[in-house]
């Protein structure tokens, strides 16, 4: 019984990370525009992510567009949009192997074995999704910090830790969790 109580919240937690994944992945505020020395009126709000750049003005209009090009992105960025669409494929897929290795392990009390490898494998993805979720997400979170606090970088570029990346490191614990569970 127990047992089944773990792959249960495995589930759960493996969900709710896969969803937080897709959520971080689609986003648009990795990195926000900060208030720095005292500027109180402050008419945009810029927001950067992976797919677009966002302007809200005076929290009424908000405008967003797509990146032109592929090849015009900084290299950095072209990693982290391919790790993190292939974390959101991972998790995906690990959450369905956990699904069916779930499924079977309350309906089959022969093939043990088979059900087990499902399941580690389940809990495996799981944790290589979690850390493909945690490098994009850690890498700018820390590039966002080390530019804050740069006095050669311009006021105007600095930017703070946006929703998208407490999003990621969330379900980076969820997907680890299930992940840990399962295994």
């Amino acid at each position: 019984m127990a047992c089944c109580v773990l792959q249960i919240t495995g589930l759960i937690f493996g969900g709710v990370g896969m969803v937080g994944t897709l959520a971080a992945t689609a986003m648009p505020q990795w990195r926000v525009s900060a208030y720095v020395e005292g500027n109180i009126v402050v008419f945009e709000t810029i927001w950067e992510g992976l797919w677009m750049d966002c302007i809200s003005q005076l929290g009424i209009r908000l405008q967003c567009k797509f990146y032109d090009s592929v090849l015009a992105l900084p290299p950095p960025l072209e990693a982290f949009r391919a790790l993190m669409c292939l974390a959101v494929g991972l998790s995906i897929l690990s959450f369905l192997m956990a699904i069916v290795g779930v499924k079977y392990t309350q309906h089959s009390k022969e093939g043990a074995q088979a059900v087990s490898i499902f399941i580690l494998a389940a809990g495996v993805a799981f944790l290589l999704t979690g850390t493909l979720v945690l490098i994009p997400v850690s890498w700018t979170g820390g590039s966002i910090v080390r530019d804050f606090y740069d006095p050669a970088v311009p006021v105007p570029l600095k930017r703070e830790l946006g929703a998208a990346l407490f999003v990621g490191w969330a379900s980076t614990a969820l997907l680890l969790a299930a992940g840990a569970m399962y295994c």
